[in-house]
């Protein structure tokens, strides 16, 4: 019978014919396309063939949003309660996305009579996706980009590790980096800021035509400053234009900037039991399915069942819903900033300040900020969340000892970040190092990239280990507790070091 279906369906995509939905697949009349949509691809499809392509292959090619709102149950996709009837029985095509809400967009422009913007925002997204986008807002990812820029102590951080350095006498020097250095790694993943910048004359295929010069473009960063103010891009993890259900449950689409050695979430998964089942079995799931049911769609987690997706049962009951703001299912934030520490209570992190006034969610001696942090009663509901997605495969027992074990690993951490910490505090007053205080950097200077490493990746790397089930020598060898405990012991030597030689330099005087 499977097998009958998906002959099907590759019938009926080839013909242009198919309308998916929750109960299946329904041979339907063609989807009709809009008039507009229809002239964009007249030409994109000699232009850019894979983005239509791409479109052609998505749900938004072969079901109305009128068909998809028809849904019952937890197949329903499009959460917004009304949608404009100019949308309802047509496609959801290039016109549909790239020219509504065109004044609300800075840099539109006439393109072939019609009134264009090239980023499409959540906000577009929110006219059939309203919960998603609503969600999407209150979530970290989308204030990526802000809470990066607008905390003066990450980018400090982040100039002595993408800025230019020169050496100035005995000293180096570090100037921030350009923007286009700056597009390409750290606002990679926290998203550019698409200012428009005017408009430039091209020659096309159908002659001169005006288009805007936006900085910042191209970019898929999850917290994407758009050209209507909106924060975030649905596309970093449905990839622009097929914008697949698949792609976004697929560990790949977190690796993109997951990977490590800060956040090393993807490589402990690989290495877990998890990701070993999703390496052998995965070919045979389905990562479609609307709801994704456990032990029939899919056997083994992916990062988007623990954190995004509606699951359900083999009965169809809901387990979880679905949440686009992703911090639902986590009371911790476990990289350590530099503590592992309750999650904020706002997504824009920025607005946070420690007892020394610092833009930190932890003072340097580990206590909290805990008036931006969200409460124990907050935390124990999301601990319940990601418990009952745990239960699905596992027995309480097993994931009572798993939360014992991994809040164990979040006190033990911070307690080895604070001895290290104790540390460079000491070298810091002895004045071997000048920090932020004394007017300088805490992250300019040798010994304090030692520091630096001890919570940013090996800290980072035993949490991640333990939050994730595994993931092995991550936990120990593999920038694990050896490298923690290895580099505390050389911060203290180096310290030990430099007062013996700062003292026989005073004997001798």
């Amino acid at each position: 019978m499977l097998n009958r279906v998906m002959v099907l369906l590759l019938a009926t995509v080839a013909a242009g014919m198919v309308s998916l939905s929750n109960a299946g697949l329904v041979e339907l009349e063609s989807v009709p396309v809009s008039s507009d949509s229809q002239d964009c691809l007249s030409c994109h499809e000699e232009l850019h063939p894979g983005i239509v392509s791409a479109w052609r292959q998505s749900r938004h090619s072969r079901i109305t949003p009128g068909e998809a709102m028809q849904v019952q149950g937890l197949g329903l996709k499009v959460s917004s309660k009304e949608i404009p009837e100019r949308f309802l029985n047509v496609a959801v095509g290039c016109a549909e996305c790239h020219t509504q809400r065109a004044e609300a967009h800075a840099g539109t422009f006439d393109h072939g009579g019609y009134e264009v913007h090239t980023a499409v925002s959540p906000k577009d997204c929110a006219t059939c996706h309203t919960q998603e986008a609503d969600q999407f807002s209150r979530n970290l990812m989308a204030h990526a980009r802000g809470n990066l820029v607008e905390n003066p102590l990450y980018m400090d951080l982040a100039r002595t590790i993408e800025g230019r350095v020169a050496r100035k006498g005995q000293q180096l020097d570090f100037t921030p980096a350009d923007p286009l250095t700056q597009a390409e790694s750290c606002l990679h993943c926290h998203g550019t800021k698409l200012e428009v910048m005017g408009f430039k004359e091209r020659d096309t295929l159908h002659g001169l035509m005006d288009f805007p010069v936006v900085n910042g473009w191209p970019n898929q960063g999850v917290g994407r400053k758009n050209t209507d103010d909106s924060l975030g891009t649905c596309g970093a993890c449905h990839n622009r234009h097929q914008f697949s259900i698949e792609m976004a449950r697929q560990p790949y689409t977190c690796k993109k900037c997951h990977v490590g050695p800060d956040v090393p979430a993807y490589k402990v998964y690989s290495a877990s039991r998890h990701g070993n089942m999703f390496s052998t079995h995965g070919k045979e799931w389905n990562f479609t399915n609307v709801p994704w049911t456990v032990g029939e769609d899919f056997t083994a987690p992916t990062c988007a069942s623990c954190h995004v997706s509606l699951l359900a049962d083999p009965a169809g009951n809901e387990i979880v819903p679905r949440t686009h703001q992703m911090t639902d299912r986590l009371p911790w934030r476990i990289f350590g900033l530099i503590y592992a520490h309750p999650h904020p209570v706002s997504p824009d992190t920025s607005i946070i300040r420690n007892d020394e006034g610092l833009p930190l969610p932890t003072n340097f001696d580990g206590t909290t900020a805990k008036d931006f942090l969200i409460n124990a009663s907050t935390m124990a509901e999301r601990k319940e969340n990601m418990s009952t997605v745990c239960r699905s495969c596992h027995g309480s027992a097993w994931v009572d000892v798993f939360w014992e074990r991994f809040e164990q690993t979040v006190q033990t951490t911070n307690a080895d970040t604070l001895e290290a910490t104790k540390i460079m505090t000491d070298i810091w007053k002895s004045g071997y190092a000048v920090n932020h205080l004394a007017g300088g950097s805490p992250f300019d200077e040798a010994i304090e990239r030692r520091w630096s490493d001890i919570w940013l990746f090996y800290a980072n790397h035993i949490r991640f280990a333990s939050a994730m089930a595994g993931g092995g020598d991550y936990g120990v060898f593999a920038n694990g507790r050896y490298h923690i405990t290895k580099e505390i012991m050389e911060l203290n030597e180096w310290l030990t070091t430099q007062k013996k030689v700062k003292g026989g330099q005073e004997g001798k005087e």
